[in-house]
């Protein structure tokens, strides 16, 4: 056993822990690389396929499938261990994958789509599930990091495999080109995990019609959005708040609660803290949009616009190491003014991202800093959603922020969807409809972090 003192980095990675962590950061990688990926390639897969309507439901199916995915994978450990379940969900991404590879239309992308997220969310949640069940607990704190990084690598990766594939015309190579690490992927836990490894503590029933009213509730804005009727659209935001107003009643009389105590009121610092974390989520759903401006309002390669889309997220990654060692009164302030630096940031590309003279270097900026102004904020809303819930409520506190996140990135996802197509992203289309398309996303988004200012400066009042 590996004492807490002597535990590196050498013990994590040496040996077998080593093949083992290699497993799991795959796990990940596989998932959030394919993310970067179908993004920077979207552009081109709409001019050659068509379905331009449909173009944010790539990220809204793959993300509320994920959703599903990540709340089944611990009823897979309990019943079938460890290996069987990571290569079930392994399975399921990869034959999502090749109908993706194939697709001759937008709705087979979509149907493939939808199986990447079912495999991904359950490669996704496994990967840190399974770290406490594989390392001894001194290396946990390691592996967990080792795990995450993997979000940057794919910042990286992402944009340059679709990005490379998508100059040459050739985008569904970029699907293709996901399956050999996928099998490599497969060898490793064949190898490194426990066949017969399962998870006692896990919960025995999965909340299903929670999840699936959490799901309805994006699908139907998303259905919405296909409609030019502003009564139809309307219609469909109002069906997707009732359902989730449904969600937290149901939520509230639950033997095992999907959110903790507090979690649906604004009241309490537990509901503002989530409400923080979708807010902020929400704003940087706009990146989906962002390749297909710079290509077509501003006339960037598949490979450029890929990695300027990709500083959003790495925006991310860069505010929260760099907020992470902040003390109380530090993190406070920083709650306080993440959400200005991101609702002026997206402000900022209302302005200058439908200008086609618009220097890039400006664009580029922008783009980071509303990623950035989530990543200030991002280590001290998880630390006091931990703190906020009631202690024996602590471990569902936590497991909720990840469905949070995603279905916020989701919600958001159709909803630029929508405001995208009614602004005129299909019609009249081109570089007219992209431009007042900019203009509408860009313009409604900034207020969902404007609505979070509020509550960073409420937090500091807090005391969590």
């Amino acid at each position: 056993m590996t004492s807490s003192a002597s535990a590196s980095w050498g013990d994590l990675l040496r040996g077998r822990n080593g093949l083992r962590s290699l497993a799991l950061a795959g796990g990940v990688a596989v998932h959030a690389i394919n993310m970067f990926i179908a993004t920077t390639i979207l552009p081109s897969v709409v001019e050659d396929i068509g379905g331009l309507p449909w173009y944010a439901w790539n990220t809204t199916l793959f993300v509320a499938a994920s959703i599903m995915g990540s709340s089944c994978s611990p009823l897979g450990i309990r019943g079938y261990g460890l290996r069987r379940t990571f290569l079930f969900a392994l399975l399921v991404f990869m034959l999502g994958t090749v109908v993706c590879a194939l697709a001759p239309s937008m709705p087979w992308l979509l149907f493939g789509r939808v199986g990447q997220g079912l495999g991904g969310g359950m490669l996704l949640s496994l990967s840190y599930a399974t770290v406490p069940l594989v390392f001894d607990q001194a290396l946990w704190s390691r592996a967990m990091a080792l795990i995450s990084g993997m979000w940057g690598v794919a910042t990286l990766s992402g944009p340059a495999i679709g990005g490379v594939f998508a100059e040459s015309g050739h985008w569904r190579w970029a699907f293709w080109a996901v399956l050999p690490v996928c099998v490599l992927l497969g060898v490793l836990l064949v190898t490194q995990l426990d066949a017969e490894g399962r998870d006692r503590d896990a919960p025995r029933e999965a909340p299903l019609l929670r999840m699936g009213l959490l799901v309805a509730s994006v699908l139907v804005v998303s259905a919405a959005s296909l409609y030019a009727s502003w009564v139809v659209q309307a219609a469909g935001v109002a069906a997707g708040l009732l359902l989730a107003f449904c969600l937290s009643r149901l939520d509230g009389r639950a033997r095992q609660r999907f959110l903790p105590e507090g979690a649906w009121s604004l009241s309490h610092p537990l509901g503002r803290r989530y409400a923080m974390i979708g807010l902020l989520s929400i704003g940087v759903t706009t990146e989906v949009f962002v390749p297909y401006f710079l290509q077509v309002l501003h006339g960037q390669s598949p490979l450029y616009a890929g990695y300027l889309s990709a500083l959003m997220s790495a925006g991310w990654s860069l505010g929260t190491l760099l907020s992470s060692g902040r003390g109380s009164s530090g993190a406070a302030r920083l709650l306080a003014l993440g959400p200005i630096l991101s609702a002026s940031s997206l402000a900022g590309l209302y302005i200058f991202m439908p200008d086609p003279a618009a220097p890039a270097a400006l664009l580029a900026v922008l783009l980071l800093g509303v990623g950035m102004g989530v990543g200030v904020c991002w280590p001290h809303l998880l630390t006091g959603v931990f703190r906020a819930a009631p202690p024996a409520q602590q471990n569902i506190a936590s497991a909720a922020i990840t469905t949070m996140q995603l279905y916020a990135i989701a919600l958001g996802a159709s909803v630029a969807g929508m405001v995208a197509n009614a602004a005129g992203f299909t019609d009249p289309g081109g570089w007219q409809g992209a431009r007042q398309a900019a203009w509408a996303v860009y313009g409604v988004f900034a207020v969902a972090p404007a609505l979070a200012i509020r509550l960073g400066w409420r937090a500091r009042r807090d005391g969590v």
